[in-house]
């Protein structure tokens, strides 16, 4: 998987998906009607739901057949087609936005270093991370500020992905950022440059406590940096891992992580037409220190599953706010030509069996101020420490906690 553009980090509704698979191509071609139908029979024989949300799906086989004419009538009527079936998850990415989410997965972009995501009425975008020692963060730009413009083209309304269009170039170019930052309204020029991204952030309190800020789950680096973050923790009395503003990523980031916490049970059920399958734990866990994960309305799809996972198999507590609430699970399916579509393949069940897709996960402990979280779930690993200290046998972990 090779391109020569590099993206934005700015995918936020990238970051939601939750990604099983990868069709490989099969060699590229030119006709695009050939490309209209492929993506059609990607849907047919793959989307979760066998009614298709209610719409005969048989009638868009040949739909636009009048109206393609080339690549780019061929990308416009697979978009219509896919906004037929109303799941904002099941969508078509043309060659370049497929780029950019091969370079998320490969953790190298060429780009500012922000993550935006779309505020719930879709008329502005959010700035929820900056990547620490990116060309955003020197310049000032923080989690919390809104991009209102960008390149002098107004940013209100747009998606992430219309806006890493504009934001995304070649290293050493610069983009014109027009910001709202604490209340005020700021112009930005900011130089593009290569970015590493790590998912993974590791600290070590005096207490010995442990703390992981784990970022996204795209990243095809994220379960090894986990894991590195895990060892080096070796010596913790308790672990702090913080899901805060993590919008998810790979699936199978999200179960190898599950496993390596642990100690048996299942991680996640998904459900799909062709039947239901159950991840279950290998029950050999890397950590065995007890567990404090921290999540906001902002955690979502895989970062959902771990701390669903961690929480129904009373391995530990959620704390902080109810999460985003995403249960599908999409499948990447590459098109003749470069181009590809995410198709929702399966929904899923957490292993107490709750669907958690619109709803979120309820925190154990309810905190909102995100200060507090951090104070509240130290104290918590303090007193589990202690209270492990005082019995010959280890305490379990309340599930429940409100």
């Amino acid at each position: 998987m090779s391109f020569n553009r590099k993206a934005a980090w700015a995918l936020a509704t990238l970051l939601l998906i939750i990604t099983t698979s990868f069709t490989p191509a099969q060699g590229y071609h030119s006709d695009a009607k050939e490309i209209y139908h492929k993506a059609w029979e990607l849907v047919r024989e793959n989307y979760y739901d066998a009614s298709f949300n209610g719409i005969d799906w048989s009638e868009y086989e040949h739909r636009y057949d009048g109206q393609i004419q080339g690549t780019t009538d061929a990308y416009a009527a697979i978009k219509l087609m896919l906004e037929a079936l109303k799941d904002p998850y099941t969508r078509f990415l043309d060659p370049h936005a497929f780029q950019d989410e091969n370079d998320a997965i490969d953790a190298h972009i060429v780009g500012i270093g922000i993550n935006l995501q779309q505020s719930r009425d879709q008329a502005h975008l959010i700035i929820t991370r900056t990547i620490e020692n990116s060309p955003a963060e020197r310049a000032g730009i923080s989690a919390g500020d809104e991009v209102l413009a960008i390149d002098n083209s107004c940013a209100l309304g747009i998606t992430p992905e219309q806006a890493a269009d504009h934001i995304r170039g070649k290293a050493g170019t610069s983009v014109k950022l027009a910001i709202k930052h604490a209340g005020a309204q700021e112009i930005v020029q900011i130089t593009r440059q290569e970015i590493a991204i790590k998912a993974v952030q590791v600290k070590m309190f005096d207490s010995g406590i442990g703390y992981i800020q784990l970022s996204t789950f795209i990243s095809s680096d994220a379960a090894r940096e986990f894991r590195r973050a895990l060892n080096r923790l070796a010596g913790a009395k308790g672990i702090i891992i913080d899901l805060r503003d993590n919008p998810g990523g790979l699936l199978a980031n999200a179960l190898e992580m599950a496993d390596m916490l642990l100690y048996g049970g299942p991680i996640v059920s998904t459900i799909s037409r062709h039947g239901k399958h159950v991840d279950v734990s290998s029950g050999q866990p890397l950590a065995k220190q007890p567990i404090v994960v921290l999540v906001d309305e902002e955690s979502a799809s895989a970062s959902e599953i771990l701390a669903s996972a961690i929480k129904d198999n009373g391995r530990g507590i959620v704390l902080g706010t109810r999460t985003y609430g995403k249960g599908l699970v999409q499948e990447i399916n590459r098109l003749p030509g470069g181009a590809a579509v995410h198709i929702t393949v399966s929904r899923y069940l957490t292993p107490n069996g709750s669907d958690i897709n619109k709803v979120g996960i309820e925190p154990d402990i309810f905190i909102e101020n995100k200060v507090d979280q951090v104070n509240v779930a130290y104290a918590y690993l303090k007193e589990k420490i202690a209270c492990t200290k005082s019995t010959s046998k280890p305490p379990l972990l309340s599930a429940n906690l409100q």
